[in-house]
């Protein structure tokens, strides 16, 4: 079985019922329901939530949750990893074997249902543990800068204070929207950033973090212009 998990606890602190808050017209959460109902490639859509208003927003729009998470599991502190574990340790328990499963992160607007399509094709067709949604940084970071404890700069790497942009290895990011996984990897604990995975390449305009409110506007401003586009 392939399902998909988007884990929502009810407790964000930055921006306040951030999961189910309105981004352009619809529920956060359901941009990234949609998506995977979409794709085509889930026998289950769960929702992982501790919050019995997110549990009811996530069933209006297609998607399952078949169980509410455990408070042990809800609070600040608690990773991805024992999340996607605990709902792949319940489906085990039900007789419901998983194969695969796809963390999908429910403040992710931009994820497509290709771009999930993409990733299960990775894990299917190749020996690896995840494939996983990334993105190219924009500038080099071997070039990158930090402020001393006086205010001064310093640089990261300063061996390369004279190499050329062009001869530097491009560097990748976590797009932070999707990881698919085989079972077996997620209930081992993996590591997901490792010669095991495989990512799946996206590009920087469609990727975008929302962990403040200004995130947020900004991420409101690109996918409106992303729809309207796709319009024209």
């Amino acid at each position: 079985m392939k399902i998909a998990i988007i884990p929502a606890r009810g407790g964000s602190k930055r921006i306040p019922r951030k999961n189910i808050k309105l981004f352009c017209g619809k529920p956060m959460i359901a941009w990234s329901i949609e998506a995977a109902l979409q794709s085509g490639c889930f026998d289950q859509v769960v929702v992982s939530t501790d919050d019995a208003e997110i549990a009811d927003v996530a069933r209006r729009y297609g998607a399952t949750v078949p169980f509410m998470r455990p408070e042990e599991l809800s609070d600040d502190y608690t990773g991805t990893t024992p999340v996607i574990r605990h709902a792949i340790e319940w489906f085990n328990q039900q007789g419901q074997g998983v194969e695969h499963a796809c963390c999908l992160y429910a403040t992710a607007p931009f994820v497509s249902a290709d771009d999930l399509l993409c990733g299960l094709d990775l894990l299917q067709d190749n020996d690896c543990d995840y494939a996983f949604s990334a993105t190219s940084y924009a500038f080099p970071i071997q070039r990158a800068i930090r402020l001393t404890e006086h205010g001064r700069v310093a640089m990261f790497n300063p061996e390369h204070f004279n190499t050329r942009s062009q001869d530097l290895d491009e560097a990748y990011h976590d797009a932070g929207q999707f990881y698919w996984g085989r079972a077996e990897a997620w209930l081992q604990g993996k590591m997901i950033f490792s010669p095991d995975s495989l990512p799946v390449l996206l590009p920087r305009h469609r990727v975008q973090d929302i962990d403040t409110p200004e995130d947020w506007i900004r991420a409101e401003w690109l996918f409106k212009a992303m729809q309207t586009q796709a319009t024209e």
